[in-house]
């Protein structure tokens, strides 16, 4: 197969040949005899989103995402490889919880990994023989699953992480920093005013020198404050941003309402700002979604009864692009594909993954970047089928692929060469474990 004439996000034109599942060769007027040429004039090709944090709720709570909707909607976003959260239900503890996940993980149309977590109850011995993809996200104060550990528990797994050359992801928000003056009210900015930036600052600033005396580094997830991100940075750990605390703030809840509850929960505009000034200037390594669906049955609920989460894997690539086409932004192509795509290979160790270079992994993701849609929940492909980005204009994938293989097409991009498509179409293929086969035991 060969992609002619493809822009990439340097600006750079090329052609892409892919052989098999992989990159073989990327350069200027390749020969394209008894080739299958797709023509890509006009258009830029990104490699695949690796979306490091996501929740598809198997097993235990389909009702909410499987593996099939989860990975679909992860597709259609031009996301190729997800990671999977520990709080399912079993949670993932020990080894048979692992095995059971990576069966339901079989379903999947992108690649994935499975991460593996930290409890009383955890059998780290077992787990960490398994194939996980990292340790975490390690809750430091409870969150949807109640995973929160204590401060003893996570040196400890710290220790057993590095004996088994396994990354280590944190969820960093301190309890006692919480307001609880703020249980009082029942509007929608409460759970921001419960859950304060400063829990996350002091729970970081923890994790980090925790890490430091154990001689190690973490990965701090969903950063939600720019104070957490400077405090790791300067400790020499990594972080990833959502998409949420990224474009949302608290002045949004108010039309958002109890579908704007998550963990960590929204902060002041003014602090948005400045998180996005960090995602611009490089000091946040990656963008990951924490996709964390729940319907909209459970979350029209008061503002402490309603589940925290938001779904994100299908537009987080779509809204970055958007951003990305107003020069004003300060955010460049290029910064996505960092962000989204090289960075999450490279801090994760994830050598075939995260660019368009001879011996990669063939996973693509082809756009017009003249062309802008709304964002409708209605028409996403998760279960839920909301999202906190109603209305916002995206940049869809025309196409993903999956080492080699074309997984999705958008139905509207079809139309030109077939009259008759009318929807999007998912095409068989089973994603794999980026660590190794499915559930395969280290010896």
């Amino acid at each position: 197969m060969l992609i002619r004439n493809a822009t990439l996000p340097d600006g750079h034109q090329r052609d892409i040949r892919v052989r098999g599942e992989s990159i073989v060769e990327v350069g200027r007027d390749l020969d394209a005899s008894d080739q299958h040429v797709i023509e890509a004039t006009g258009k830029r090709l990104f490699p695949g989103m690796i979306d490091a944090h996501v929740h598809f709720r198997q097993p235990g709570y389909p009702h909410k995402e499987t593996w099939e909707s989860g990975s679909r909607s992860a597709a259609a976003g031009g996301v190729t490889t997800v990671v999977d959260q520990p709080n399912t239900d079993p949670p993932t503890v020990d080894g048979e919880a692992f095995d059971q996940k990576a069966e339901f993980a079989a379903d999947s149309v992108v690649d994935w990994g499975i991460n593996g977590g930290v409890t009383a109850d955890w059998i780290p011995n077992v787990l960490l023989r398994r194939r996980l993809f990292a340790l975490g996200e390690v809750f430091l104060a409870d969150s949807t699953g109640d995973m929160g550990i204590e401060a003893d528990l996570f040196a400890d797994a710290l220790e057993a992480a590095a004996d088994n050359d396994v990354p280590v992801t944190v969820h960093a928000e301190d309890a006692d920093y919480f307001n609880d003056d703020a249980r009082a009210r029942d509007d929608a900015d409460a759970w921001s005013a419960f859950r304060t930036a400063k829990a996350e600052e002091k729970a970081v600033e923890r994790a980090c020198s925790v890490a430091k005396e154990h001689d190690t580094t973490i990965h701090i997830a969903h950063t939600s404050t720019p104070e957490g991100v400077d405090i790791a940075s300067e400790a020499g750990m990594t972080t990833e941003v959502t998409p949420h605390h990224l474009l949302l703030s608290r002045r949004d809840l108010s039309e958002l309402g109890t579908f704007g509850r998550m963990n960590p929960p929204l902060r002041r505009e003014k602090r948005r700002q400045k998180l996005y000034e960090r995602v611009v200037d490089g000091t946040v390594d990656m963008i990951a979604t924490d996709h964390a669906p729940h319907t909209r049955e459970e979350k029209d609920a008061s503002i402490w009864d309603a589940p925290s989460g938001v779904p994100g894997v299908e537009t987080v690539l779509p809204l970055l692009l958007a951003e990305a086409r107003d020069p004003d932004s300060g955010l460049t192509y290029e910064r996505v594909r960092d962000l989204t795509a090289r960075n999450p290979a490279d801090v994760f160790d994830i050598p075939q993954k995260g660019a368009i270079e001879a011996g990669k992994d063939a996973d693509l993701v082809l756009v017009d970047t003249t062309e802008t849609s709304e964002i409708s929940g209605e028409t996403l492909h998760s279960k839920c089928n909301w999202t906190p980005f109603e209305g916002r204009e995206a940049v869809f994938p025309e196409w993903t692929m999956v080492r080699g293989t074309v997984v999705y097409e958008r139905g509207d991009a079809l139309e030109a060469a077939d009259s008759t498509a009318q929807e999007d179409v998912f095409y068989d293929h089973q994603g794999e474990n980026v660590r190794g086969a499915d559930g395969e035991r280290l010896e």
